[in-house]
């Protein structure tokens, strides 16, 4: 049986359209006469897949840069994945069994973000990349803005600066102060000389006024702060700290375990595109990322997983 038909036939169907856009105060004959227009639509024109496709533009002509690029830009649309479950957690008021869907669903996006490195560690020459990787400076994953986003959608400001930024901060800091001292700073910033890398300045001319009005619109709304002072049951407890864990601590590991392969193999110790330090700054013990303290009391999250081999090459 046909839904039409459990729902009363075309008779139904037409009562509920033409109810829908009275509504709206609109003449629905006039989107009707539209609708019997209209071309089938097609996969191709849905998904748009010549347009996808065609955004893959190498700067060199060896092979394998595309499929740096292709990686690039599979890991944006699965970021935006994440934002999209995390801000209709931060919007609404969800029922805690919604709650733990969305959770496992940033979990099973981070998976498959932690596993897609094998696609850069062993889907490219060695060689190739080492090459072309040098025609991309001063562009680096660092400036990855729909990370950021995440973060601060995740979670309060303090919980992104690292011990050694919050030393530096004044007595009831700004959002603008939280900033400053921001982990993510520390890769491009020489504090000393108070010198800025190239990567870091453009990144910061092109986002930062956008991050910093976010983040001041998130105060009090982040995912951390829907969950605090609440009794959560033990599976959504797990699903956040894993999440937690995967996002922080497992996926820049992988990272830093990738870049060692192409920057560090052989001891050659090559440079970022980037200008960063990046053994340091990717190393979850120096980003010190949380971004819910309040359920690691008593744990700690660099060794959650008694399992996992945390320790690699600083």
């Amino acid at each position: 049986m046909s839904t039409c038909t459990k729902n009363g036939g075309g008779h139904h169907l037409a009562a509920s359209i033409g109810e829908k856009y009275k509504i709206q105060g609109v003449n629905h004959e006039t989107y009707l006469r539209g609708l019997a227009q209209l071309r089938p639509l097609t996969y191709w024109d849905y998904v748009e897949v010549d347009t996808l496709l065609s955004l893959q533009k190498p700067r060199t002509d060896f092979k394998d840069e595309e499929v740096f690029i292709m990686y690039h830009q599979v890991t944006e649309l699965m970021l935006k994945l994440m934002l999209h479950e995390i801000k209709q957690i931060c919007s609404g008021d969800l029922s805690t069994e919604k709650l733990l869907v969305k959770v496992s669903r940033l979990n099973r996006y981070t998976g498959i973000l932690i596993n897609s490195f094998d696609i850069m560690k062993h889907g490219m020459d060695y060689d190739d990349y080492n090459t072309f990787r040098c025609a991309l400076a001063p562009a680096s994953g660092f400036q990855s803005v729909q990370f950021r986003y995440i973060e601060l959608y995740c979670t309060r400001l303090q919980n992104l600066v690292n011990a050694e930024g919050k030393q530096r901060l004044p007595i009831d800091p700004r959002t603008e102060d939280y900033f400053e001292q921001i982990y993510w700073r520390d890769a491009g910033t020489d504090r000393i000389a108070c010198q800025k890398t190239l990567t870091l300045q453009l990144f910061e001319e092109r986002y930062l006024a956008e991050l910093i009005r976010t983040a001041q619109e998130m105060k009090g709304k982040t995912l951390e702060e829907k969950i605090t002072g609440k009794t959560l049951p033990e599976d959504l407890v797990s699903e956040l700290k894993n999440f937690d864990y995967l996002y922080n601590v497992k996926w820049p590991l992988v990272h830093l375990e990738t870049a060692a392969f192409f920057l560090d193999r052989k001891g050659e110790n090559k440079a970022a595109t980037g200008g960063s330090k990046w053994k340091n700054y990717l190393h979850p013990e120096s980003q010190q990322r949380k971004f819910f303290p309040d359920l690691w009391t008593g744990n700690n999250i660099l060794e959650w997983k008694a399992n996992e081999h945390l320790q690699t090459q600083r």
